[in-house]
């Protein structure tokens, strides 16, 4: 890396596709291991049956993996998250590909996925009315929020803190129902502006954490912004 701008995975990726530097396909391991469900998500939207959204899931990164696409990956795109999109498409329109990706290792790659909770997770999306393409990003979106709340939940629990992210963490991403800032400073036994400052301290932390969940997917930091407000501007639609 030049040393212009601190490294991520999607940046070390880049790097590395052409060289097949290890620390290249271990970045794209973390990022395949990450985002594999809003593939799975974006198969089944498409119509396949689940043990073919598995297949096609799997046999996607296997190729990925195996760097026949990292070759052509565009480094002006920036994002993970585009390139993912537009490869897998092209993925699932090769079936010639697909065909031959099945031979050479059986659809499964390199890292496993936690395949057998997929479609139950894929049970719980809302109903979407919209295109494939929105709907990828969509679940991308929720996904990534996912990651960053999960990450932040953990940091919390080994602080000691997981009573207090259970019972703030509905403060987090929306308006909450439930108990008002008095009744659960009453169960924490804090007082109800203390309840109010541990909130924003938490929604604070959690914006570094989603940062950073983000910065992990761009090439570029100085385009995480942007992607922060896409991520936003497409939960809203």
């Amino acid at each position: 890396m030049s040393g212009l701008f601190p490294t991520t995975h999607w940046s070390v990726v880049l790097a590395g596709a052409d060289s097949g530097n290890p620390e290249s396909r271990q970045a794209l391991e973390v990022l395949c291991r990450q985002y594999w469900y809003p593939v799975y998500a974006h198969a089944r939207f498409l119509g396949h049956d689940p043990d073919r959204a598995q297949d096609l899931t799997q046999g996607f990164f296997t190729y990925l993996l195996e760097k026949h696409a990292l070759k052509v990956a565009d480094p002006q795109l920036g994002r993970f998250r585009a390139f993912l999109k537009g490869t897998f498409a092209h993925f699932v329109a090769n079936e010639q590909r697909m065909a031959r990706v099945q031979k050479r290792g059986g659809g499964k790659p390199d890292l496993k996925f936690d395949l057998d909770t997929a479609e139950s997770r894929y049970s719980l999306e809302p109903v979407e009315t919209c295109t494939p393409e929105q709907s990828f990003e969509r679940t991308w979106a929720r996904t990534l929020l996912g990651r960053s709340l999960d990450r932040l939940a953990a940091e919390m629990e080994a602080e000691g803190a997981a009573a207090r992210f259970k019972r703030l963490e509905p403060f987090l991403t929306g308006k909450p129902e439930g108990p008002s800032y008095r009744e659960i400073g009453r169960e924490l036994g804090i007082s109800e502006g203390a309840v109010k400052g541990a909130v924003h301290r938490m929604r604070r932390r959690f914006g570094r954490v989603l940062r950073d969940e983000v910065a992990q997917t761009v090439r570029d930091p100085e385009h995480v912004d942007d992607e922060l407000r896409h991520l936003f501007a497409v939960l809203d639609t």
